[in-house]
């Protein structure tokens, strides 16, 4: 029988280092309820640990069923990892309108005043497609997200602040897997379940 020269799992990614604003893509096989085919958007990041939330994973709740006088919120409440999962977040582009917002991208900003960003929304200054609410966080201890990229288990990539605040994000696992190139394309092809075949 004849080896190949090659391993799929070593795919030559593109070198991209973690940083705040940057999305990490799970590898095909990452098991778990929180992570599995999941996009994080990375918030923090530094010699402390990383922060991050799942874009693509949502609960049944909705954010004004959980969130003490808001109203007519029409965005899904998302799942955003599986530290704190009783907390609330939420990533916005109301920029400097929100005091306290920590600026993620030229247009993205994570937190801030709650009460102040109840207000926008409840006075109909702000909606689904600016503000989006997260239960729990996903958090990475000093060095240990280095140490899982280096293992392969997640690609390090960048993705546009429209797509990241888009409500529907069932596909962007696959379409970001996809837009690395062809053998990462090849992933997506994978069961989800690398038991079936």
């Amino acid at each position: 029988m004849k080896s190949l020269d090659f391993n799929i799992f070593e795919t030559h990614q593109p070198k991209l280092q973690p940083a705040k604003g940057r999305i990490l893509i799970a590898e095909p096989f990452l098991q778990g309820p929180y992570f599995s085919r999941s996009i994080v958007l990375i918030t923090e990041f530094s010699k402390e640990g990383a922060v991050g939330f799942v874009l693509n994973k949502s609960s049944d709740l909705y954010p004004d069923e959980v969130i003490e006088d808001l109203f007519n919120f029409k965005g899904q409440l998302h799942i955003g990892g599986p530290v704190s999962s009783n907390t609330l977040h939420f990533l916005h582009t109301l920029g400097e309108q929100v005091e306290g917002s920590v600026k993620i991208t030229e247009t993205l900003y994570w937190g801030g005043d709650f009460e102040q960003i109840k207000e926008l929304i409840n006075s109909g200054k702000a909606d689904y497609t600016q503000v989006k609410f997260f239960a729990g966080y996903s958090g990475w201890s000093p060095g240990q997200l280095e140490d899982e990229i280096t293992e392969n288990s997640w690609i390090v990539s960048t993705l546009d602040d429209k797509t990241i605040m888009a409500a529907d994000l069932d596909d962007i696992w696959k379409v970001s897997m996809e837009g690395l190139g062809e053998v990462f394309k090849v992933w997506t092809n994978f069961p989800q379940n690398p038991t079936f075949n």
